[in-house]
């Protein structure tokens, strides 16, 4: 029999289908292995199954379709501990299964469309992150996939989006002002009119003054720098790559932001960057780049995404050591 974890670090992660949530979980797993990662998918929670949805005129993403009490009541019993009989909802008939038996590890990841949106389940977070793809990123990668591998047309694919447009406006973004830290993904400047959005600007947007979360900085904290890597230490192709940090507000929080655009040929030169940042929560010189390396086949390993996704699993396991440090030292405190 398990024992019952004594302290139970809950994070948070955030975003729209498709903007990248299973690899980032893949990228925590590879960190924290998967034994101590109980994953819950919010999905679950759905309190309207396929057909009502249809039926009431509602999307997935609104409110009305998902079971916040109940997942809030879930959520906490997990961070105390507890286990839980949790819904299932079935993605491939669009019904909603009988429940499964869920037993709390030290990390539980609560992912999907709704983690900051109910007040009280968001008080429970001890860290949280949104993956938020820009409109015309996001439109681009669906067409290629939607066209490519379904046979969607592209005004099929368009369509699609923008019904799904008011209730994420509505519902899903407005999440990213409660993260501590934001993975955006944007289009290149690098590339004048691009169209294609093959190559990126990634931003890691980290929210100041959160406890325990020192945001990663470039050269010199609370500097404003524009950086173009050394071309003989740092191998890419056209259009190059330019990074940039400083500080900026958000949502009117002050935040730092560290800025990829452009991608790498090279992954094992990325030391050479990773050796020009701060705070990087890593255990050992090069740890970044060698967890990149270990995936290079994860989608975004080749641009800013998999280098914060990575960063931002640092930051979560610095918390969860953090946390479960804090806990050992009250017992230990209590015994003596």
């Amino acid at each position: 029999m398990t024992s019952k974890p004594d302290r139970v670090v809950l994070i948070g992660v955030a975003g729209d289908s498709g903007c990248g949530k299973s690899t980032f979980l893949r990228r925590l797993a590879d960190l924290f292995g998967e034994e101590l990662m109980t994953v819950i998918c919010l999905d679950d929670y759905h309190s309207l199954d396929r057909k009502q949805r249809k039926e009431q005129g509602v999307t997935a993403l609104n409110p009305k379709a998902n079971n916040f009490d109940l997942m809030y009541e879930q959520v906490k019993a997990l961070k105390e501990g507890q286990e839980i009989m949790k819904p299932i909802y079935n993605h491939e008939t669009g019904m909603i299964d009988p429940p499964e038996l869920i037993k709390p590890s030290p990390i539980v990841v609560i992912e999907g469309l709704h983690p900051m949106y109910d007040e009280r389940v968001r008080s429970l977070l001890d860290f949280s992150v949104y993956l938020d793809i820009d409109d015309e990123v996001k439109i681009a990668w669906k067409i290629q996939r939607d066209m490519a591998e379904r046979g969607h047309t592209y005004e099929d694919v368009l369509a699609a989006i923008n019904s799904r447009r008011p209730d994420f406006q509505a519902y899903i973004d407005p999440q990213k002002q409660y993260a501590d830290a934001v993975i955006a993904v944007l289009p290149t400047q690098l590339i004048p009119g691009d169209k294609e959005r093959k190559v990126l600007r990634v931003q890691l947007i980290q929210k100041d003054e959160v406890e325990g979360f020192e945001p990663v900085y470039l050269f010199d904290e609370g500097s404003t720098i524009d950086w173009i890597p050394c071309g003989r230490k740092l191998t890419c192709s056209y259009p190059g790559i330019k990074m940039h940090y400083g500080p900026d507000t958000y949502y009117g929080h002050s935040v730092s932001i560290l800025e990829v655009d452009g991608q790498f040929d090279r992954l094992e030169e990325v030391i050479y960057i990773e050796s020009h940042l701060s705070n990087t929560s890593t255990k050992f010189y090069g740890e970044m780049t060698e967890l990149l390396l270990q995936h290079k086949e994860y989608p975004g390993s080749n641009n800013g995404t998999g280098l914060f996704q990575v960063l931002i699993g640092l930051k979560m396991r610095a918390t969860y050591d953090r946390l479960r440090g804090i806990k050992a030292q009250v017992a230990k405190a209590s015994a003596n």
